[in-house]
């Protein structure tokens, strides 16, 4: 059997039972610069790849097919489907040289994962060519992924920084608070009418900001980590109703007209009412903080199937339709002077989204630059964690989330 060439060059793996045809293909390979290594049937070709990692493979199709669990005629594909399916060689090209020229063959071949076929007997020049061809795509391919994971331990650089800011920042933003607190109860002395309103929208901005550190904690909790939720049944009329309630100063401050409709059929459903709550939370602020003239504001709930369709509505700046996708990953805001009064971290619409997610929902945008936001929430009745967790809270684990504020 032909010995393996130690010069530079791309290993390129033959695998065939007839020692004439690995001959030929190894004179022609080194001629053409390629290093080789040599299989004589299915296993041995499967243990040649993951042991010497080559750059491409060129199987037979007809070869001994030892325990690999098929017949004679269909090893080469057999070795294709393992050699693909493994992390470690699922981006090794394959080409099948066969003496087989059936159409079921090369659909078989195809299924199984192969990147090309050479009928024999091949010709040389056409072998050189599709080995340079599928050599290139698979050096783009290498260098696509290794850029992708350069991004994401750059990402995880990132938000192990911003994590890292945000705890040093909550301590002291807290102190913040509980001062203007006692200022605003008069602790300190009397405060004439402008300075107690001077405080108290300072305290209200404080707030806004501890409310925006919670959700990049909470962000990184959900994307990161198992996630603890505790479903309880919610009845839409009542949240809604406590959320106007919440919001009822804010609303004064920023002269904004809130309005509640829920359909009288709207059913209870079930969720973690404070991550639910933080959610339209989040929406409300970006509605109220996004304008710079007062706005109006719906908060809407209607039985849709086995689900609640939850609608807040506004009538400010809006978003262009390029944007809608746009907000809702992490980081992600709209670019240009739409909305001069928002300072936003980014985060919000991330954390609603993979709330959303988490309950086995949905939330996406309607909206129009200069024609207001409709954001719409659909949650079902009993989310995929509620139902799981009949004895006990469940623990829901998501990654890779898509989208955000």
């Amino acid at each position: 059997m032909p010995e393996q060439v130690t010069e530079l060059g791309p290993l390129v793996l033959v695998a065939d039972d007839v020692l004439a045809n690995v001959e030929l293909l190894f004179d022609q390979l080194h001629t053409l610069g390629y290093r080789t290594v040599a299989a004589h049937d299915g296993p041995s070709a499967v243990a040649a790849c993951f042991e010497h990692n080559p750059d491409i493979c060129i199987l037979d199709v007809s070869m001994p097919a030892g325990d690999l669990g098929v017949d004679m005629r269909s090893t080469g594909f057999e070795v294709c489907r393992r050699i693909k399916r493994d992390p470690r060689t699922a981006r090794i090209p394959v080409i099948f040289v066969t003496a087989l020229n059936d159409t079921g063959d090369r659909v078989r071949g195809i299924e199984a994962g192969g990147d090309d076929f050479l009928t024999k007997p091949h010709n040389r020049l056409v072998l050189g060519a599709r080995v340079r061809s599928l050599l290139k795509l698979k050096a783009a391919t290498d260098a696509l992924e290794n850029s992708y994971r350069k991004l994401r331990e750059l990402e995880k650089v990132r938000d192990d920084l911003m994590k890292m800011i945000v705890h040093d920042l909550k301590s002291p933003l807290t102190s913040v608070l509980a001062t203007l607190e006692l200022l605003g109860d008069g602790i300190f002395g009397d405060l004439s009418d402008d300075q107690r309103r001077a405080v108290g929208e300072a305290e209200g901005k404080s707030e806004d900001l501890l409310a925006l550190i919670e959700d990049i904690l909470e962000v990184a909790r959900i994307d990161e980590a198992a996630v603890t939720l505790s479903p309880s049944p919610i009845a839409p009329a009542a949240l809604l109703t406590e959320l106007f309630h919440e919001w009822a100063h804010r609303f004064q401050q920023e002269k904004t007209t809130a309005t509640l409709k829920v359909d009288d059929d709207t059913q209870i459903f079930h969720a973690d009412k404070s991550l639910i709550k933080r959610v339209f939370s989040n929406l409300i602020q970006n509605a109220v903080t996004h304008s710079s003239n007062p706005i109006d504001l719906t908060l809407s709930a209607r039985q849709a199937g086995d689900s609640v369709l939850f609608t807040v509505s506004d009538n400010g700046p809006g978003i262009p339709p390029e944007y809608h996708e746009v907000i809702f990953r992490k980081f992600g805001q709209v670019a240009g002077g739409i909305t001069p009064r928002v300072r936003s971290s980014g985060l919000g619409l991330t954390f609603c989204k993979l709330v959303v997610d988490l309950h086995g929902g949905m939330i996406w945008v309607n909206s129009r630059e200069g024609e207001g936001s409709q954001f719409f929430v659909k949650l079902p009745l009993r989310s995929p964690a509620a139902l799981s967790g009949e004895g006990g809270s469940p623990r829901v684990r998501i990654r890779g989330s898509t989208l955000e504020s």
